[in-house]
């Protein structure tokens, strides 16, 4: 059973008490200093965003490193990925596949606003914002098994989107 979630104070007066020590637990980990900021506006903004799941079982400020901590992993494996998918920036993009990429991009941005609420959701916080299927299912209150199906049936719809529309991936 699940205790109820606390109450917290008003976001503005979260952010502006305890900015400074979550920057520094980013920092920390994430190691640049516009990196840990982007990720404490992310944490803060999931906060604005969604009930943050606080319990009220520990202390508000052992709760935030806690979780500042998982979003600043999580931010650095989103990094590791995107760096994969990158070029080799020895080898610099030639003007035409920079405009394959931006109309690649256009046309995958077209299809996900023609795939369902959930599965946009779903889509953008595991590929675009890096997060684990747990993060995912916490943030958006449905079962991880949801999360994984709903992962699937988007990825298979954005796809069979692209290809009735000619733009192959």
């Amino acid at each position: 059973m699940h205790a109820a979630a606390i109450d917290l104070p008003p976001l503005t007066q979260l952010y502006n008490e305890h900015r400074a020590r979550a920057l520094a637990i980013a920092r920390r980990i994430v190691g640049d200093a516009d990196d840990a900021e982007d990720v404490v506006q992310d944490v803060f903004a999931r906060l604005a965003w969604r009930s943050p799941g606080y319990g009220g079982r520990a202390a508000w400020t052992t709760w935030l490193h806690r979780v500042m901590v998982n979003s600043s992993i999580n931010w650095l494996r989103a990094r590791k990925r995107r760096e994969r998918l990158s070029h080799d920036p020895a080898e610099p993009l030639s003007p035409e596949r920079q405009a394959m990429g931006t109309q690649m991009e256009r046309h995958f941005t077209a299809a996900l606003e023609d795939i369902n609420e959930q599965q946009r959701q779903v889509l953008y916080l595991r590929e675009v914002r890096g997060l684990t299927y747990p993060e995912i299912a916490r943030l958006l209150r449905i079962p991880e098994g949801t999360v994984k199906s709903t992962l699937h049936r988007a990825r298979q719809r954005t796809f069979e989107l692209l290809e009735e529309r000619g733009q192959r991936p």
